[in-house]
């Protein structure tokens, strides 16, 4: 019988925290067993998982990147190091 993990268990692994995993559990984003109102995962599912790449939270997805926030924060640098607007400004 193949060994089925619990979600903390599977959380250690991934590096992600427990709750993340009932979150891809219930969502339907990986596979697992519920026995009455425990969830359980196989460790083939778990892998097929990994192997198939983890999912990006939506709230991650309407994020700027780093660059384009630190380029607009500072404003449009010039070619000669200075800055269009003034990054001091506090207005």
């Amino acid at each position: 019988m193949e060994r089925l993990l619990t979600p903390k268990e599977a959380a250690k692994i991934m590096a992600v925290s427990p709750r993340t995993i009932k979150e891809w559990l219930r969502r339907g984003e990986i596979t697992g067993i519920k026995i009455r109102h425990l969830w359980r995962i196989r460790t083939s599912e778990l892998e097929k998982f990994i192997q198939q790449g983890v999912p990006v939270p939506d709230s991650q997805n309407d994020k700027e990147s780093p660059e384009t926030l630190q380029s607009t924060s500072r404003g449009q640098e010039g070619g000669d190091g200075s800055f269009d607007t003034d990054p001091n400004d506090q207005s």
